[in-house]
């Protein structure tokens, strides 16, 4: 690690030339806790604010099943939400835009993607609003992971209301409230873990190649300590043991559901499977799956959102 410290302290001490803002930017883009401001529908509470990101590879046994599945769901969605343009803005690893696109994805509607630069953010200079994501609906500005769930949920089934103190919004703020924020110690537990991390982003992020070399190590190394800071804020003694303790409470409270919907998903469980996209792949994630009892359900989550609903250009 003296090499990559040395590696990271001169990276670090050129970024002031490169971009003033490089290291703390690096820092907001990639812990868990916030690209979004704080939302009224939790209270006020704060969101968390960084990311690291992976897509899954789909291994659930009744593909075809499933696929059936999701064919009849999307024609009965069609007739209801059928916009002609969705541009969700992004950062690739942001565990909220997963959220997002996990329901986008569900749900079969097509959408387009904008990679964010995280530095700069001239994709979004056309917005008062400077955080990710943003999705834009037919020209419509929609912001905060939560909140554009929740409006496109209402656009799709107008005639339903959620109850604040129904399962499924009690489960929906255990992820927004707790979840998440066990997440960003784990990825950046070790040294190794944050440069791991910090690999996928800047691999699949919109930098520049002096940036993405800066903020692999310089973020990799700020992270690092970044994240034993957020175990003192969080009060948690051991990280894998709090990320194994959320994996089994969530299961737990399936109930021997295949999903917290019952037959098919709910909001919940697409908010726990976005959130846990960004993790799924890396070592944190890969030690959650063979330590508890959510591997199953992550496998049918995979196979029951299918293939993402983007439209490539």
């Amino acid at each position: 690690m003296r090499r990559v410290t040395g590696l990271a302290a001169r990276t670090i001490s050129s970024s002031v030339a490169i971009h003033p803002g490089l290291a703390q930017t690096a820092a907001m883009m990639t812990t868990i806790p916030s690209s979004e401001p704080p939302s009224p529908r939790f209270g006020g509470l704060p969101t968390p604010s960084f990311a690291g990101g992976f897509a899954g590879i789909v291994f659930f046994s009744a593909a075809a099943a499933s696929s059936l599945g999701q064919e009849v769901h999307a024609k009965e969605m069609a007739h209801k939400f059928n916009p002609k343009e969705v541009v969700l803005y992004q950062y690739e690893a942001c565990p909220f835009c997963n959220k997002v696109k996990a329901f986008l994805d569900y749900n079969k509607i097509p959408y387009k993607i904008v990679e964010v630069n995280p530095l700069f953010k001239k994709e979004i200079k056309w917005s008062d609003y400077k955080k990710v994501p943003i999705l834009t609906v037919d020209g419509e500005q929609l912001v905060d992971s939560s909140v554009i769930i929740d409006s496109l949920y209402q656009r799709m089934h107008p005639g339903i209301s959620k109850s604040e103190d129904d399962e499924e919004t009690k489960w929906r703020k255990w992820v927004d409230n707790h979840l998440v924020h066990i997440l960003s110690p784990n990825i950046y537990r070790s040294t190794s873990e944050a440069l791991e991390s910090f690999d996928y982003i800047t691999t699949h992020g919109n930098f520049g190649f002096t940036e993405r070399l800066v903020a692999k190590y310089a973020g990799a190394t700020a992270m690092y300590f970044v994240s034993k800071k957020l175990k003192k804020k969080y009060n948690i003694t051991d990280e894998r043991a709090a990320l194994y303790d959320a994996a089994e409470t969530w299961v737990d409270g399936l109930n021997g559901r295949p999903f917290l919907g019952g037959s098919k998903p709910n909001l919940a469980d697409l908010a726990v499977f976005g959130v846990l996209r960004p993790i799924r792949y890396l070592r944190s994630g890969k030690d959650m799956v063979d330590n508890t009892r959510i591997g199953e359900w992550y496998s049918r989550m995979e196979n029951t959102v299918g293939e993402p609903s983007r439209i490539k250009e």
